[in-house]
């Protein structure tokens, strides 16, 4: 006789504050946007997953308490987690005593009025919660951040560099293991490569062409069978 898997108890999460949005500039919007949103399918359509979180809203804290002294990230990344991730969305910020563990990665899109602060204050901080892999991506080429790819790994409580290559093409390539994915910063792009596939995760607006063509495909068929049945 099997046992059943003990359920997971729901989490009780804090409903933390909205952060400012005074720090966060329209030209980031667009670059966050995208990141999240093709990660979000990649995880959840192509490999099907439910346990992990992708989102860019709400503050990143150890305690409730702390969330107005606590970074907000641009984008953040949580897998394995035992219960549903809505629930975290839901409480409007990730508190990590209460979710029980640590964000994986987070991704910091640089700007005029906060990309200083990404590659000296927040990665001291990011660290201090023991976030895994923290990325930074500067579409302005590095005139926000102190350069327009980078990425580092927490090695006993401190980040150490990620090496980011550069190819011919000015490509701009570092690897995550967190993600299974390459990072590029391609002509102030921020493109997510699956070595595996040999190809670029699909953004939003591929994602719809891709599903517009595949649409089409089968309306083909369909009119195919119907043509063939008249005959």
């Amino acid at each position: 006789m099997t046992s059943k898997a003990k359920p997971v108890a729901r989490p009780k999460l804090t409903h933390l504050p909205d952060p400012p949005d005074e720090e966060r500039d329209m030209q980031q919007l667009p670059h966050m946007a995208k990141a999240i949103l093709t990660l979000r399918a990649y995880y959840g359509y192509f490999l099907g997953r439910t346990d992990v979180l992708v989102n860019g809203e709400g503050y990143l804290c150890r305690r409730a308490g702390e969330a107005r002294r606590s970074p907000h990230p641009d984008c953040l990344v949580a897998l394995n987690l035992p219960f549903d991730p809505e629930l975290i969305t839901g409480a409007n910020g990730y508190t990590i005593e209460e979710v029980g563990q640590p964000p994986d990665l987070v991704i910091e899109v640089g700007s005029p009025t906060s990309g200083a602060r990404d590659y000296t204050v927040k990665r001291e901080l990011y660290a201090a919660l023991d976030v895994a892999e923290y990325w930074r991506f500067d579409f302005s080429g590095g005139r926000f951040h102190d350069v327009p790819l980078a990425g580092d790994l927490l090695v006993e409580g401190a980040y150490e560099p990620l090496p980011i290559t550069i190819g011919q093409d000015r490509v701009h390539r570092g690897y995550s293991e967190v993600l299974g994915l390459e990072l590029h910063w391609d002509n102030g792009q921020l493109r997510f490569f699956e070595l595996a596939a040999g190809q670029y995760l699909p953004n939003l607006e591929e994602s719809w062409a891709q599903r517009d063509a595949a649409l089409a495909q089968v309306r083909e068929l369909e009119e195919e069978i119907r043509r063939l049945r008249g005959q």
